[in-house]
């Protein structure tokens, strides 16, 4: 089954879907509603959502399909009229879970799965056709002492053992060495000691007294600045996905993420850390993205450059401060500022506006090698992540 191209709207009375089936015949649409439960199915596309309101079929639902755009629009009435139905746009969330293969030890939600495997992923046996070519070494298990002595890092602090097995790859984007033996009281006074060694007074006091170039820049206007937030429903309309970012949501796994109080911090302090670096990247190269944008966004990210895990907000603040004075381009503190001012208007802007930007980040780092490997390593998690939380 394909599962097909679909966006969702809403008004006081119905919740609109758009559902796109090329190449299907109008005489063999199938449809089930119940709640929140709704499927549709047309030879081969077949859709399964979860809505975050209830709807009924009571005669006034109607629908309409247009033949030439493959195009199949239903109107289905709202159980309660006038109920707003939150998160329409993460497409993801909305997705029914489905089962999935990832080498993540992430502890998943068993609520709505059906099976669960050794390390935790969500996984149906007969979703996947097994790969008979893959690469076979001989098992050696691995002590109790060696399994305790992995580092955790990733989203939650839930991976270990990624750069034993990609240590060749990872080497040209993190700037830790031996991450998987190296402690985050180790990782951070690495850190600290880099930064203090990068630091070029004469770039620092010739950006501080021959700033035109930096004035121009604070001067830009970034796409959220023109977000309103006046209501929580005019903040998630106001954020509007590309039919690519569209179809990047449609194909991550919808899956739960379980974490304890700590990590849960974490997770929110290193989001923090990324979109900081992100802001700062837009503004420099005024929204044009360039060869140097998955860079730059690494790099001035101590979560994605050295992995740190932070304990609180200041010490996020601190830690890109002194890396925008270090390593960029431009080393300005007024661009330090302007990058707090942009990430707070994301986060006052909703989960709609930072997925938006997350969605941008992994597109960055997808197209570029080797960083497409910090999307496996935080920014998918974290886009499937933010469309459930508040």
């Amino acid at each position: 089954m394909i599962t097909p191209a679909f966006d969702l709207s809403q008004d006081p009375e119905y919740l609109i879907l758009n559902i796109r089936v090329p190449y299907t015949r109008t005489s063999e649409f199938d449809l089930y509603i119940d709640g929140t439960d709704f499927k549709f199915y047309a030879k081969p596309y077949f859709l399964r959502l979860t809505l975050p309101g209830r709807i009924v079929e009571d005669g006034r639902e109607k629908a309409k399909f247009d033949i030439d755009k493959g195009l199949f629009t239903l109107w289905v009435p709202k159980e309660t009229a006038g109920e707003h139905f939150e998160g329409l746009q993460m497409l993801t969330s909305l997705l029914a879970p489905k089962g999935s293969r990832s080498a993540k030890p992430l502890v998943e939600d068993v609520s709505t799965v059906k099976c669960i495997d050794k390390i935790g992923k969500i996984t149906w046996n007969d979703e996947e056709e097994f790969d008979w070519q893959v690469e076979q070494e001989v098992y050696m298990e691995s002590s109790e002492e060696e399994l305790r002595s992995l580092q955790k890092y990733g989203f939650g602090n839930q991976r270990s053992g990624v750069f034993a097995r990609l240590q060749e790859e990872l080497s040209d984007v993190i700037d830790i060495k031996n991450p998987e033996g190296t402690t985050a009281a180790e990782r951070r006074q690495a850190r600290l000691e880099a930064e203090s060694s990068a630091f070029s007074p004469d770039h620092y006091l010739a950006d501080l007294f021959e700033d035109d170039e930096i004035q121009r820049l604070l001067k830009f206007r970034p796409w959220w600045k023109q977000l309103s937030t006046s209501t929580e429903e005019e903040g998630e309309a106001a954020v509007s996905f590309t039919d690519d970012e569209k179809e990047q949501l449609r194909k991550f796994t919808n899956c739960s993420y379980l974490l304890d109080k700590a990590s849960r911090r974490q997770a929110w302090l290193s989001l923090i850390d990324i979109l900081l670096a992100y802001c700062y990247e837009v503004r420099s190269t005024e929204g044009e993205h360039n060869v140097e944008s998955p860079w730059t966004i690494r790099k001035l990210s101590g979560t994605l450059c050295w992995l740190e895990t932070y304990s609180s907000l200041i010490e996020v603040l601190v830690s890109f401060g002194r890396r925008v004075l270090c390593y960029p381009l431009y080393r300005h503190f007024t661009l330090v500022s302007a990058a707090v001012r942009d990430t707070i208007k994301i986060l006052q802007s909703g989960e709609s506006c930072v997925l938006k930007c997350l969605l941008n980040i992994h597109k960055v780092f997808r197209e570029n090698d080797p960083a497409y490997i910090l999307n496996d390593l935080y920014i998918t998690d974290y886009c499937i992540w933010i469309q459930k939380v508040k």
